[in-house]
Protein backbone atom coordinates (compact mmCIF):
# COMPACT_ATOMS: atom_id res chain seq x y z
CA UNK A 1 0.00 0.00 0.00
CA UNK A 2 0.98 3.27 -0.96
CA UNK A 3 1.99 5.93 1.67
CA UNK A 4 -0.48 8.43 0.30
CA UNK A 5 -3.53 5.12 0.67
CA UNK A 6 -2.55 4.60 4.12
CA UNK A 7 -1.98 8.21 5.27
CA UNK A 8 -6.26 8.82 3.39
CA UNK A 9 -6.90 5.63 5.20
CA UNK A 10 -5.40 6.53 9.04
CA UNK A 11 -6.83 10.22 8.34
CA UNK A 12 -11.06 8.24 7.84
CA UNK A 13 -10.89 5.76 10.45
CA UNK A 14 -9.33 9.14 13.16
CA UNK A 15 -12.07 11.07 11.84
CA UNK A 16 -14.45 8.19 12.32
CA UNK A 17 -13.61 7.12 15.50
CA UNK A 18 -13.42 10.68 17.07
CA UNK A 19 -17.03 11.42 15.19
CA UNK A 20 -18.61 8.55 16.67
CA UNK A 21 -16.77 9.00 20.47
CA UNK A 22 -17.71 12.43 20.13
CA UNK A 23 -21.72 11.30 19.18
CA UNK A 24 -21.71 8.69 22.08
CA UNK A 25 -20.89 10.98 24.85
CA UNK A 26 -22.86 14.27 23.21
CA UNK A 27 -25.84 14.97 26.11
CA UNK A 28 -28.39 14.35 23.40
CA UNK A 29 -31.24 11.88 23.62
CA UNK A 30 -30.85 8.79 21.76
CA UNK A 31 -32.84 8.91 19.01
CA UNK A 32 -31.12 12.08 17.83
CA UNK A 33 -27.58 10.24 18.59
CA UNK A 34 -28.64 7.89 16.14
CA UNK A 35 -29.51 9.83 13.34
CA UNK A 36 -26.75 12.64 13.84
CA UNK A 37 -24.37 9.03 13.52
CA UNK A 38 -26.39 8.07 10.54
CA UNK A 39 -26.15 11.41 8.31
CA UNK A 40 -22.05 10.97 9.56
CA UNK A 41 -21.46 7.30 8.34
CA UNK A 42 -23.69 8.48 5.37
CA UNK A 43 -21.59 11.41 5.00
CA UNK A 44 -18.33 9.33 5.38
CA UNK A 45 -19.40 6.85 2.78
CA UNK A 46 -19.65 9.32 0.69
CA UNK A 47 -15.82 10.85 1.07
CA UNK A 48 -14.37 7.30 0.95
CA UNK A 49 -16.09 6.35 -2.33
CA UNK A 50 -14.57 9.94 -3.78
CA UNK A 51 -11.54 9.08 -2.65
CA UNK A 52 -11.34 5.28 -3.91
CA UNK A 53 -12.38 6.72 -7.62
CA UNK A 54 -9.97 9.49 -7.43
CA UNK A 55 -7.32 6.59 -6.34
CA UNK A 56 -8.70 4.03 -9.12
CA UNK A 57 -8.59 6.75 -10.91
CA UNK A 58 -5.09 7.63 -10.73
CA UNK A 59 -3.84 4.23 -10.96
CA UNK A 60 -5.63 3.47 -14.16
CA UNK A 61 -3.89 6.42 -15.56
CA UNK A 62 -0.40 5.26 -14.88
CA UNK A 63 -1.54 1.63 -16.05
CA UNK A 64 -2.42 2.91 -19.60
CA UNK A 65 0.42 5.12 -19.51
CA UNK A 66 3.23 2.71 -18.92
CA UNK A 67 0.83 0.33 -21.27
CA UNK A 68 1.65 2.84 -24.07
CA UNK A 69 4.77 3.55 -23.23
CA UNK A 70 5.70 -0.47 -23.71
CA UNK A 71 3.24 -0.38 -26.78
CA UNK A 72 5.96 2.18 -28.79
CA UNK A 73 9.01 0.54 -27.77
CA UNK A 74 7.36 -2.86 -29.07
CA UNK A 75 6.53 -1.13 -32.48
CA UNK A 76 10.16 0.18 -32.27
Amino acid sequence: METTAKIVTGVLVGAAVGAVLGLLFAPDKGSATRQKLTDSLKGWGKDLADTAEGFISEKTSKAKQHAQNFADKAMS
